[in-house]
């Protein structure tokens, strides 16, 4: 009897914790509501049992969700939006690359173009001092325009494709990188090998469902209030039943 209320314990314990880091990719989600170029996570959860028993759950893993932003339009040249599979591809500080849908680029004081946390985009080219206006093209050609009115090819952006995308590992800042289930990132032109294609002035909104997380959250605290009555009952049990055995 004390074994199985042990367990038991163990178990809401268990269940507490596993919803309180839910708890937190839900917060996670609901704060980057206005992030370009974010892509919402869910934790994924599993069932695990003795030979004779269910011993509760563990979280299995976290899983992105990949379903397109909006894509919003605007005046700048360098807001860049994916449509479609793909990631654009970043240098880290630690020299590693990093993947991310956030196509709200500038430059920085050497003329590299840099996404918001200033990390530089791997592409072919350059942005040539006197560039007045640029241009991308849907298969990532970009384009500079001078102060003359003259236009020239200055390299081209490829995108990354990966085998299994929901299994990229959040690096933060908006930023993900390959994992051991994502598979390896293939460099391929926008519109090929079933990759997006890009579009110039506009940028992709973040994919978060605002009435989704909420719902999700009602659920989670539902369920924390449940297995934490669990808790306190059986854990007063075994009081009862240590005192029972005393007497």
């Amino acid at each position: 009897m004390a074994d199985s209320l042990f367990n038991t314990l163990n178990i809401s314990a268990r269940d507490m914790s596993n919803r309180m880091a839910d708890l937190d990719t839900v917060a996670n989600n609901l704060a980057n509501l206005n992030t370009a170029g974010f892509q919402s996570t869910r934790q994924n959860f599993q069932e695990f049992f003795s030979s004779q028993n269910l011993e509760g759950n563990k979280i299995n893993g976290s899983q992105i969700l990949t379903n397109q932003g909006n894509i919003i339009t605007t005046d700048n040249p360098y807001d860049w939006a994916i449509q479609g599979d793909g990631y654009f591809a970043v240098t880290l500080p630690d020299g590693k690359t990093g993947y991310t849908r956030d196509g709200e680029f500038q430059l920085d004081a050497d003329q590299q173009l840099v996404n918001s946390s200033g990390y530089k985009l791997n592409w072919s080219g350059k942005i040539p001092t006197g560039t007045t206006d640029i241009s991308i093209g849907s298969d990532g050609t970009v384009n500079a325009i001078a102060s003359d009115g003259t236009s020239q090819k200055i390299g081209t952006v490829q995108l990354a494709i990966f085998a299994n995308p929901t299994a990229l590992v959040n690096a933060g800042n908006n930023v993900w990188e390959a994992g051991d289930n994502s598979g390896t990132a293939q460099m391929t032109t926008p519109g090929m090998n079933g990759s997006g294609t890009i579009q110039s002035h506009a940028y992709e909104a973040s994919n978060v469902n605002p009435t989704d997380e909420m719902a999700n959250l009602v659920q989670i605290e539902r369920g924390f209030q449940m297995t934490s009555r669990v808790f306190q009952q059986t854990d007063t049990m075994i009081e009862e039943a240590i005192h029972l055995r005393k007497a």
